[in-house]
């Protein structure tokens, strides 16, 4: 990182939340239509007919992260509160303009109350932000020169991998499975003609795990200040990335399918990834990140060619939808743009070094 490091991150995380705040404010982005209300009419409405705690407390919720992240993103403006009234105010215009943008959604009913609790949201969160802003500066201005590498882009890398994080939360993709174009582009027939047999789906889990973890910990270790560092970090952000994923099938489906990750392929592919990284961790950067870039490209090449997950249906069928529909489709979208966005972070840093 650099002496703006900071800074810069709360950037890169104030455009990604916002982006993710988009998305769910306007999934599943069809069926518009003009209805003949004017976009501003929900300002005037009454009190909900239907609402419940938690969407309040979640329209609250979803906000906090945005206020803060753009308080320490504004964080160098003149007066002490510039940088909280300014992120206020923004977190409140994006509720305001997604909310108005609703009225051509038939799926979603924007709401005078939803724009009041995103924008106590954005309060809340820009509030923390001015609280504790100033010993989270220092903390990350600490941990930089003690743990990151002064590479480009450096903060860029680190909100890439916090996404790839998201990615783990969908129970339905295959392990560290990232890039999957066929339900975005209608292509849901585009493997049909490979023949499927257990064993070969085995063969193409256990690449696609490999190829993966083997990227996301090139990434991680170019970023490390020193090897000795990466080889502590690297697998427990792995181990990390593994407990997310458990931890999310046991609540969004059951506790009895929390491992259900811990296939046959699944664990050959993470095997095959722990001496893959043990042997090229300590390659010279460049070459290192080439072989970061080509793994996610070949793991990306077969996610689009893998058979049906066998497990994704079953796991469907058992999810509780309601409030999760738009998180599905979320972690979905994340995991389908995961590599388009990271491929140009490796190509600039590489670049530039």
């Amino acid at each position: 990182m650099t002496a703006r490091g900071p800074i810069l991150l709360a950037r890169y995380l104030a455009l990604a939340w916002f982006g993710l705040v988009v998305y769910g404010s306007l999934h599943p982005f069809g069926g518009w239509r003009d209805t003949g209300v004017s976009p501003i009419a929900f300002l005037d409405g009454g009190w909900p007919r239907y609402w419940t705690v938690f969407d309040l407390v979640a329209n609250v919720a979803v906000y906090v992260p945005l206020g803060f992240f753009l308080t320490l993103a504004l964080r160098n403006l003149p007066w002490r509160f510039t940088a909280l009234l300014v992120a206020t105010l923004l977190a409140g215009s994006v509720s305001f303009g997604l909310e108005t943008v609703q009225t051509w959604l038939p799926s979603r009913v924007p709401s005078n109350v939803d724009l009041a609790c995103n924008s106590l949201g954005g309060l809340l969160g820009a509030i923390w932000a001015q609280t504790v802003g100033p010993r989270i500066f220092a903390r990350l201005a600490e941990l930089e020169h003690r743990l990151i590498a002064p590479v480009p882009h450096a903060e860029l890398g680190l909100t890439l991998l916090g996404l790839w994080l998201l990615v783990q939360l969908s129970p339905e993709t295959l392990l560290f499975g990232v890039g999957d174009l066929r339900s975005l582009l209608g292509m849901l027939g585009f493997a049909s003609n490979l023949p499927f047999a257990a064993d070969s789906f085995v063969v193409i889990e256990a690449s696609i795990t490999a190829l993966n973890a083997l990227a996301v910990g090139l990434i991680l270790r170019t970023l490390c200040v020193r090897w000795t560092v990466a080889y502590l970090v690297v697998p427990l952000f792995l181990v990390l990335a593994l407990l997310v994923r458990t931890i999310a099938a046991a609540i969004l489906i059951t506790p009895g399918e929390a491992l259900a990750w811990l296939t046959p392929g699944g664990e050959i592919g993470l095997m095959v990834a722990t001496v893959l990284l043990a042997l090229t961790m300590i390659l010279p950067t460049i070459p290192r990140l080439m072989l970061a870039a080509l793994a996610l490209m070949a793991g990306t090449v077969l996610v689009n060619l893998a058979p049906p997950n066998p497990y994704s249906t079953a796991a469907l069928a058992t999810w509780r939808q309601g409030h999760f529909l738009n998180f599905n489709g979320l972690t979905r979208l994340v995991a389908t743009l995961w590599p388009f966005l990271t491929l140009p972070f490796l190509l600039l840093t590489t670049r530039r070094i």
